[in-house]
């Protein structure tokens, strides 16, 4: 069974507080949400490998670590999943980004693809999927068969804010999935968002309705 992982991290839950109000601002939410991503990115990347590489410091010669950048790849499910991008960039500069895009059919929930374009060595890479939000978990599951589809065996889920049948839904289809978020909230309403939540991720991060 994949692992859930709460980061409870004070900050994290500061950013997050300010991200649920409902007067915080698009130009704010964008910042905040790149501030959680980052602050996420260093519990997501936690086991990430590591290589020897040979240094020279003031004193001496030394054998030191180093991230194995070329070995991670940023998917973002677009739309929402863009503004967490930044976030991770900045903590990994030098993994490569690729995108996949679904949206969900108003009337039935489910999720529709419409773009995926991923490096295509993505089958040899730990592959960060972001998604604010883990609502019904339909998006976040279609987006994982298609990373699976094309070889990847090693796929993080992180999100913002989750719904307990969207964490169900993706430890139920994909177990060797783990997921990380900043907080499970209650429930799903009627119109399948997550109650208490923030509203529509993407509309908040674009300014859009």
């Amino acid at each position: 069974m994949s692992q859930l992982h709460v980061i409870d991290h004070p900050m994290v839950q500061h950013k997050l507080t300010i991200m649920r109000m409902k007067e915080t601002g698009s130009k704010d939410f964008r910042e905040l949400l790149k501030e959680i991503a980052m602050l996420m990115g260093y519990e997501v990347t936690r086991d990430i490998a590591l290589m020897d590489v040979k240094i020279e410091t003031p004193i001496c010669p030394m054998t030191a670590k180093m991230v194995n950048g070329r070995k991670l790849a940023i998917v973002p499910i677009l739309r929402a999943g863009m503004g967490m991008v930044d976030g991770l960039l900045s903590l990994l500069p030098v993994a490569k980004v690729g995108h996949i895009g679904l949206y969900r059919d108003e009337e039935t929930h489910k999720p529709v693809v419409y773009f995926c374009k991923l490096p295509k060595d993505i089958e040899n890479r730990m592959v960060i999927l972001t998604d604010p939000m883990l609502a019904t978990g339909g998006s976040a599951c279609d987006g994982i068969a298609m990373l699976k589809e094309r070889g990847c065996k090693n796929i993080r889920l992180m999100c913002l804010v989750a719904a307990p049948d969207g964490v169900a839904k993706v430890q139920q289809e994909h177990p060797d999935v783990d997921i990380y978020v900043a907080a499970v909230d209650e429930r799903l309403n009627e119109n399948a968002y997550i109650v208490p939540g923030l509203g529509d991720a993407g509309d908040r991060i674009f300014g859009t309705k």
